[in-house]
C-alpha cells in the first residue's frame, strides 16, 4: 500500500507564495507520474500540473505562476505557487501513480491541503 503525505497549504494574500510538499512511501518500484488537483467549493476537481520522467504540463490558468518538480530519491513532489490569486483558493491533492513491488500498478491520492488565497 502507498501512502502519500502532504504539507504546505494555508493561508496567504494574493501576489504572495506558497510550496506544496507531497512524499510518497511504501513499496514503491517505480513512479510514472505525479500530480497536484485542486476542487474549489462546489466545482470539479481539476488538474494544476503533472509532471512525468519525460514531461510537465499545466493547466493555463497557472502557467507561468506554479512550478511542479520531483525529487526521485525522496519520491516527493513538490508545487511552487507564486503570485497567487483568489481564484487559486481551494483544496489541493497529490496524486501518484507507479508499481509496488514490481508488478502492481498503483494510483494514490493524498488527503488533500486547504489553500486560501485572500485578496
Amino acid at each position: 500500500q502507498v501512502q502519500l503525505a502532504e504539507s504546505g497549504g494555508g493561508l496567504v494574500q494574493a501576489g504572495g507564495s506558497l510550496r506544496l510538499s507531497c512524499a510518497a512511501s511504501g513499496s514503491i518500484s517505480s513512479i510514472n507520474a505525479m500530480g497536484w488537483y485542486r476542487q474549489a467549493p462546489g466545482k470539479q476537481r481539476e488538474l494544476v500540473a503533472r509532471i512525468t520522467s519525460g514531461s510537465t504540463n499545466y493547466d493555463d490558468s497557472v502557467k507561468g505562476r506554479f512550478t511542479i518538480s520531483r525529487d526521485n530519491a525522496k519520491n516527493t513532489v513538490y508545487l511552487q505557487m507564486n503570485s497567487l490569486k483568489p481564484e487559486d483558493t481551494a483544496v489541493y491533492y497529490c496524486n501518484v501513480g507507479g508499481r509496488v513491488n514490481l508488478i502492481r500498478s498503483f494510483n494514490s491520492w493524498g488527503q488533500g491541503t486547504q489553500v486560501t488565497v485572500s485578496s
